[in-house]
Protein backbone atom coordinates (compact mmCIF):
# COMPACT_ATOMS: atom_id res chain seq x y z
CA UNK A 1 0.00 0.00 0.00
CA UNK A 2 1.56 3.35 -0.76
CA UNK A 3 2.28 6.36 1.44
CA UNK A 4 -0.85 8.02 0.76
CA UNK A 5 -2.90 5.43 1.29
CA UNK A 6 -1.58 4.39 4.53
CA UNK A 7 -2.16 8.45 5.47
CA UNK A 8 -5.59 8.16 4.15
CA UNK A 9 -6.61 5.13 5.89
CA UNK A 10 -5.03 6.45 9.52
CA UNK A 11 -7.54 9.73 8.91
CA UNK A 12 -10.06 7.71 8.27
CA UNK A 13 -9.38 5.62 11.27
CA UNK A 14 -9.13 8.91 13.47
CA UNK A 15 -12.23 10.45 12.29
CA UNK A 16 -14.05 6.67 13.40
CA UNK A 17 -12.65 6.71 16.55
CA UNK A 18 -14.43 9.86 17.42
CA UNK A 19 -17.77 9.15 15.44
CA UNK A 20 -17.52 11.40 12.76
CA UNK A 21 -19.93 10.76 10.64
CA UNK A 22 -20.97 11.20 6.57
CA UNK A 23 -17.26 11.12 5.35
CA UNK A 24 -16.09 11.04 1.77
CA UNK A 25 -13.32 11.19 0.23
CA UNK A 26 -12.43 12.60 -2.83
CA UNK A 27 -10.05 11.29 -4.89
CA UNK A 28 -8.29 13.90 -7.16
CA UNK A 29 -5.37 11.87 -8.17
CA UNK A 30 -6.18 12.42 -12.04
CA UNK A 31 -7.11 15.74 -12.04
CA UNK A 32 -4.83 18.56 -13.67
CA UNK A 33 -3.47 20.74 -11.63
CA UNK A 34 -4.89 19.54 -8.11
CA UNK A 35 -3.98 20.74 -4.98
CA UNK A 36 -3.53 17.37 -3.13
CA UNK A 37 -4.17 13.97 -4.01
CA UNK A 38 -7.58 13.52 -1.53
CA UNK A 39 -9.82 15.30 0.33
CA UNK A 40 -11.44 13.83 2.91
CA UNK A 41 -14.64 15.33 4.47
CA UNK A 42 -16.43 14.63 7.32
CA UNK A 43 -19.03 15.98 9.85
CA UNK A 44 -19.70 16.79 13.54
CA UNK A 45 -22.59 17.28 15.46
CA UNK A 46 -21.70 20.46 17.45
CA UNK A 47 -18.23 22.50 17.34
CA UNK A 48 -17.06 20.59 20.51
CA UNK A 49 -17.12 17.04 18.35
CA UNK A 50 -15.68 19.17 15.18
CA UNK A 51 -12.75 19.81 17.78
CA UNK A 52 -12.69 16.64 19.07
CA UNK A 53 -12.28 14.98 15.74
CA UNK A 54 -9.40 17.29 14.16
CA UNK A 55 -7.66 16.36 18.08
CA UNK A 56 -8.69 12.59 17.31
CA UNK A 57 -7.24 12.43 13.94
CA UNK A 58 -3.92 14.79 14.85
CA UNK A 59 -3.26 12.75 17.76
CA UNK A 60 -3.89 9.03 16.11
CA UNK A 61 -2.14 9.86 12.80
CA UNK A 62 1.04 11.25 15.04
CA UNK A 63 1.10 8.41 17.28
CA UNK A 64 0.77 5.60 14.51
CA UNK A 65 2.76 7.49 11.62
CA UNK A 66 4.69 10.08 13.18
CA UNK A 67 3.03 12.80 10.82
CA UNK A 68 1.91 16.12 11.75
CA UNK A 69 -0.53 18.54 9.70
CA UNK A 70 1.76 20.87 7.83
CA UNK A 71 -1.46 23.30 8.56
CA UNK A 72 -4.62 23.53 10.60
CA UNK A 73 -7.25 26.20 10.85
CA UNK A 74 -10.38 27.49 11.87
CA UNK A 75 -9.65 25.27 15.31
CA UNK A 76 -11.01 28.25 17.39
CA UNK A 77 -14.59 27.95 16.25
CA UNK A 78 -14.62 24.62 15.14
CA UNK A 79 -17.08 24.75 12.81
CA UNK A 80 -15.28 24.30 10.15
CA UNK A 81 -11.49 22.49 10.47
CA UNK A 82 -9.37 22.31 8.05
CA UNK A 83 -5.95 20.10 8.07
CA UNK A 84 -3.22 19.79 6.00
CA UNK A 85 -1.19 17.02 5.32
CA UNK A 86 0.13 17.98 1.92
CA UNK A 87 -1.15 15.04 -0.36
CA UNK A 88 -4.50 14.96 1.61
CA UNK A 89 -6.67 17.73 2.97
CA UNK A 90 -9.14 17.00 5.75
CA UNK A 91 -12.37 19.28 6.31
CA UNK A 92 -14.26 18.84 9.46
CA UNK A 93 -17.76 20.30 9.20
CA UNK A 94 -20.81 21.44 10.96
CA UNK A 95 -23.61 19.85 8.95
CA UNK A 96 -24.97 23.28 8.04
CA UNK A 97 -21.79 24.52 7.06
CA UNK A 98 -21.01 21.45 5.22
CA UNK A 99 -24.57 21.38 2.93
CA UNK A 100 -23.30 25.09 2.34
CA UNK A 101 -20.13 24.93 0.61
CA UNK A 102 -20.88 21.50 -0.52
CA UNK A 103 -17.02 20.65 -1.15
CA UNK A 104 -17.47 17.35 -2.43
CA UNK A 105 -19.53 19.00 -5.50
CA UNK A 106 -16.42 20.95 -6.68
CA UNK A 107 -14.93 18.55 -9.17
CA UNK A 108 -17.30 16.72 -11.12
CA UNK A 109 -14.86 14.69 -12.12
CA UNK A 110 -13.46 13.46 -9.15
CA UNK A 111 -13.98 10.05 -7.75
CA UNK A 112 -16.25 10.16 -4.68
CA UNK A 113 -15.90 7.29 -2.10
CA UNK A 114 -18.32 7.02 1.00
CA UNK A 115 -16.97 5.32 4.19
CA UNK A 116 -20.11 4.06 6.36
CA UNK A 117 -20.63 5.12 9.59
CA UNK A 118 -19.69 2.83 12.55
CA UNK A 119 -22.34 3.49 14.86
Amino acid sequence: MDQEKVLLKKIIEGLQEKKGKNIMTVDMRELPGSICQYFVICEGNTPIQVSALSDSVWDYVYETLHEKPMGADGVRNAQWIAMDYGTIMLHIFLPELRNYYKLENLWADAKLDKIPDIL
